[in-house]
């Protein structure tokens, strides 16, 4: 959620932290301003609504400057209004810039006001711009007043802070928000996501939890939260510009539907290459790690939550181990049976979920040390804090609603039901052979079900008008149900919901009716007649199916049955080639209703807030 970006250049950095922002949208945001030190004044310009209409106002007003900060916010702490959009400025000399939550800001307000500090947003943030000018005002220098000011902080921020009396400054803070710095020459920048600074240098220092910066044009200070100068690593970033241009197609949301064969061979690269389920996969230790394990616990939240749920269903049925899954939010707060030979997954595209990263400390708080983490980011937060890891290879994702992440975690989750099933002796070298000749298959399987796209758009002008929508499924295809349901609601704002099968004559057949399109996911796996029993339901209730099935499933068309089939059924596979169809399904029902695909209203990429 939120987005930030600062530059200290030799150079005119306005047209920098407007590009940065605009790099930042897909986060989520609502409104977005940037702040500069131009001579010996702040100059701020803030707009609710998108960053060309803030860019254009920064132009009318001949914005310029060698320092400034740049943000976009998602509101949590009061209404989406100019007061309360960032950067957020105190008594005129310095300006700031927040990702986070701020959770002890009313007593610190209190104790402002009493000190003569008055408020003119609604935010948690506004504390910490006048808390940060409290201590200036002792005689503390920029980075002093920064470190003295996150000490009475509880909550989790990322900060960026740039003042009037020193001008060839900025500095920053990291506590549970995601921030790093850029290295330029003559130049250095701040951000909380490398794709804002990506067009004036690939080279970046993730700032560590409880780290203050100190930027000047020539050097960079980075201090831990003892406030000791200390040295972190330098990286050369992989992501290319490229990947974050839209190229041929209408949307980041289409293009990486369509980008999903190749993320797909990318993630597969390193099983193929070892021949088999190594744990190596998965880290040098994996071995001894993992052989004793003896249940798996998943944590994740939205998509990545029903990509454990997949998994759930491989791990219990190939590897023969006990697992569960839970939502991080939910996990976090329930009182939980401790088990030291559990080896808790974290599933997180971003790497820096809240919820998720507060779940896995709380489950390393109660002594389960074993510890895997899935995700699409190096170098961030969850990964840096577990044991195991396994990078996911979809490249950047820019669209709200996650396709190629979904799927790479797909793939990952299915390697680890590979390496686990080994390690227990539930599968032999040729199992093993002919789930790697399946996985090898699984590119070109995508690439089919992609190419039914202009048949999935036809259905989708059906779709448009409806307010409401079922997603049906059995067995490991109920969490694909879960999630085509989901993408719906994300990007169309057609309020969808799914349930397994089985469950419709327990409920959910009362909806049924000719206003309510009901989605079936049906691949010929032995839950077919099952499924065919449950389409009999609906259809006798004069209800309209949409069933996704395998090529070599018999389906008849009919007025109350229409039928799209995917490539012949994969076997375990299937859930993640009868993904595709249900992302078409959403993108095309969006296009057809006109919201913004990319962009859906209320949402952000990276939920770095409780």
């Amino acid at each position: 959620m939120c987005g930030i970006v600062g530059a200290i250049a030799g150079r005119d950095v306005v047209p920098l932290l407007i590009e940065g922002l605009k790099r930042l949208e897909y986060r989520g945001y609502d409104s977005a301003g940037i702040a500069v030190v131009d001579g010996d004044m702040v100059r701020r310009v803030r707009r609710t609504g998108r960053v060309a209409a803030m860019e254009s106002a920064a132009q009318a007003e001949h914005f310029t400057a060698s320092l400034g900060i740049g943000h976009t916010r998602w509101a949590t702490h009061g209404g989406v209004t100019e007061h309360n959009a960032h950067p957020h400025i105190s008594h005129g000399d310095l300006a700031l810039v927040h990702n986070g939550i701020i959770e002890n800001h009313e007593a610190q307000r209190e104790r402002l006001e009493a000190l003569g500090y008055e408020f003119e947003s609604q935010t948690d943030t506004e504390v910490v711009a006048h808390l940060i000018h409290y201590y200036r005002a002792q005689g503390a220098d920029l980075i002093s007043a920064l470190q003295q000011a996150v000490k009475e902080l509880d909550g989790a921020y990322a900060l960026a802070v740039i003042d009037k009396r020193d001008p060839s400054t900025m500095v920053a803070a990291r506590m549970g928000c995601p921030l790093l710095i850029g290295l330029g020459e003559g130049e250095n920048f701040i951000a909380s996501d490398v794709s804002a600074i990506l067009s004036a240098t690939r080279k970046v220092i993730f700032l560590e939890e409880g780290d203050t910066a100190s930027l000047t044009r020539e050097a960079v200070h980075v201090f831990d939260a003892d406030g000791a100068e200390v040295q972190r690593d330098i990286h050369l970033s992989d992501v290319s510009l490229a990947s974050l241009e839209l190229g041929p197609y209408q949307h980041f949301m289409q293009k990486e539907i369509h980008e999903q064969p190749r993320a797909i061979s990318d993630t597969l690269e390193g099983i193929v290459a070892a021949g088999g389920f190594d744990p190596a996969l998965f880290g040098a230790d994996a071995e001894a790690l993992l052989r004793d394990v003896d249940s798996v616990q998943i944590l994740a939240c939205g998509t990545s939550y029903y990509a454990g749920l997949t998994a759930q269903y491989w791990l219990e049925d190939i590897a023969g181990i006990r697992c569960a899954v839970d939502i991080a939010s939910e996990y976090r707060y329930r009182k939980v049976v401790a088990n030291p030979n559990q080896l808790i997954v974290t599933i997180s595209q971003s790497g820096e979920t809240l919820d998720t990263m507060e779940a896995l400390k709380y489950a390393k708080s109660l002594g389960q040390l074993r510890t895997l983490s899935i995700c699409n980011v190096p170098e961030s937060a969850i990964p840096r804090a577990s044991k195991l890891v396994f990078f996911t290879r979809a490249g950047a994702e820019i669209g709200v609603a996650s396709t190629k992440a979904f799927t790479t975690q797909l793939v990952a989750l299915f390697a680890l039901t590979g390496v686990l099933a080994k390690l227990r002796g539930a599968i032999d070298e040729v199992q093993e052979a002919a789930y790697l000749d399946e996985l090898r298959y699984l590119p070109g399987s995508v690439q089919h079900a992609l190419n039914l796209e202009p048949q999935v758009a036809l259905w989708a002008e059906k779709f448009a008008p409806k307010q409401h929508a079922l997603f049906l499924g059995r067995g490991r295809h109920y969490p694909i149900a879960l999630e085509g349901a989901l993408k719906l609601k994300e990007i169309s704002y057609i309020h969808a919901e799914a349930y397994p099968a089985g469950e419709l004559k327990h409920g959910p057949l009362a909806l049924v009716d000719e206003d309510m399109p009901v989605v079936v996911i049906a691949p010929n796996d032995s839950l077919l007649e099952k499924v065919k029993s449950n389409i009999q339901e609906v259809r006798a209730r004069g209800g309209e199916m949409f069933v996704f099935a395998d090529a070599d499933s018999h389906f008849g068309d009919s007025k109350q049955v229409h039928v799209i089939r995917t490539p012949r059924h994969i076997g375990v596979l299937s859930p993640i080639v009868h993904t595709i169809p249900v992302q078409l399904l959403a993108y095309h029902t969006a296009l057809a209703r006109g919201t913004d695909v990319d962009k859906p209203r209320n949402l952000a990429k990276s939920v770095t807030v409780e």
